[in-house]
């Protein structure tokens, strides 16, 4: 593992663009997610866009975007999705992608957002509070497993306030 003297996250720029794209390519072995990523940031807007630098160097990149929920109980909730989060396969297996995933969920309770959402690894996602959807009454606008749609509570209380289908941004497909 590297330590935080050795990487460090911060907001992306827009001197990043290309190293963000390139990192997100090699990670998913394909031009999709990176697309994604610069889609989301032109039409969409994102809530946050995070790199991890070492040795100068863009290493990893985690993209945050709103999301929108059909059934909201009593107050509104702000929902965000995490994702896509991407390390470059050289760095891999090093906690980067932890000190990103840290770092977001920081940022986004930060800004108010009340839930968290992501589709991804079951064995990656628990370790940060992550638990499965469902059984809070919450699914994917997508025909996806239980285990990998899961839910954090951001705010106290956030988590009994929503129930339904979660909407990502168009620019995720249908």
């Amino acid at each position: 593992m590297l330590t935080n003297e050795e990487i460090y996250v911060r907001a992306e720029e827009t001197a990043d663009i290309p190293a963000i794209y390139h990192v997100n390519e090699a990670a998913f072995g394909q031009p999709d997610e990176a697309n994604l990523v610069d889609a989301l940031r032109r039409q969409t807007g994102v809530v946050a866009s995070l790199v991890a630098v070492y040795r100068k160097k863009i290493v990893g990149h985690i993209l945050f975007s709103p999301m929108t929920v059909d059934e909201l109980i009593e107050q509104p909730v702000r929902l965000v999705a995490l994702g896509p989060m991407a390390v470059h396969p050289d760095y891999q297996g090093l906690g980067i992608g932890s000190q990103l995933v840290q770092a977001g969920i920081d940022q986004c309770r930060q800004a108010g957002y009340g839930l968290m959402i992501v589709l991804g690894h079951p064995w990656f996602y628990p370790r940060f509070g992550f638990t499965p959807a469902a059984p809070h009454g919450i699914r994917a606008q997508w025909n996806v497993a239980d285990e990998v749609f899961m839910v954090k509570e951001l705010q106290n209380g956030a988590l009994a306030q929503v129930k339904g289908v979660v909407r990502y941004p168009p620019e995720f497909g249908s």
